[in-house]
């Protein structure tokens, strides 16, 4: 079966949850990871119960924290100094 993840094509069996996809894919940390299935985002207690369909758009979201502005200049002006 055909789905796409993270805009690529990709073949995945039939009947895969979720939950199996970011292990099948090898997702390091899949607790940190959002879902978007088909432009929504899934609740995390849905993936085991969420089959993929020929034809799905998933996009693995991984948030990144942290950084902080420089001590000198200002956010959109170049003038990191």
């Amino acid at each position: 079966m055909q789905i796409e993840i993270n805009g690529e094509g990709t073949a995945i069996d039939d009947g895969l949850n979720v939950a199996s996809l970011l292990k099948v894919q090898d997702v390091k940390m899949p607790d940190m990871v959002s879902v978007e299935l088909n432009d929504e985002i899934l609740e995390r207690e849905d993936f085991e119960t969420t089959t993929l369909k020929e034809g799905d758009r998933v996009e693995l979201l991984y948030f990144m924290g942290g950084g902080a502005l420089p001590e000198h200049g200002e956010c959109g002006t170049g003038d990191w100094k």
